[in-house]
């Protein structure tokens, strides 16, 4: 079984990102447990101070998912031409842990308008020593429609990239 986690950039209650997620969760093969981690706006601010031996418990469970999960799916908007900065915050709680380092990333655009987002995210992974499946990396035209994670997994064209995606994706983890 390989175990993914879905990470969305975005706070919002009624998020593209969350939403996308959710529709692989629908969409993953029956070898495929995707959990969408939940905990991004409970997070800490982050300080290296707080970041020793006993950091915050919230950051230990999140970097125990982190390190459980054998690839990371990531969804995120592009805020002011930049990563949001509670995303941001989460990423620097990763930067020293050795849960992260060479976790293979799978990364979700849902507005070709964000053009930003994706060379954004790659420079901050790849300096946190992530493996980013750039291959399996995909922008899907998701802003604006009114669709839900049903509507996302049953449209051929979303559903299909999608499911491809995730496939080439579970299948770079697994050729390692």
């Amino acid at each position: 079984m390989t175990k993914l986690l879905a990470l969305s950039g975005s706070l919002r209650a009624v998020s593209m990102n969350k939403t996308v997620l959710e529709a692989c969760i629908k969409l993953a093969p029956a070898e495929v447990d995707i959990t969408l981690y939940n905990g991004l706006a409970g997070l800490p601010p982050f300080n290296p101070d707080l970041d020793g031996d006993n950091p915050p418990k919230k950051i230990v469970t999140l970097r125990k998912q982190i390190g459980a999960a054998d690839g990371l799916v990531i969804s995120c908007p592009e805020y002011a031409h930049g990563i949001p900065g509670s995303f941001k915050n989460m990423l620097d709680w990763l930067v020293s842990c050795v849960e992260f380092p060479e976790k293979p990333v799978l990364l979700i655009n849902t507005s070709p308008q964000s053009e930003r987002i994706i060379p954004l995210l790659m420079e901050v992974l790849m300096t946190m020593s992530a493996r980013v499946v750039s291959n399996a990396s995909l922008t899907l035209p998701l802003k604006g429609r009114k669709l839900d994670a049903d509507g996302i997994a049953r449209n051929a064209e979303f559903g299909g990239q999608l499911r491809d995606s995730l496939a080439s994706f579970v299948d770079a983890i697994n050729a390692v």
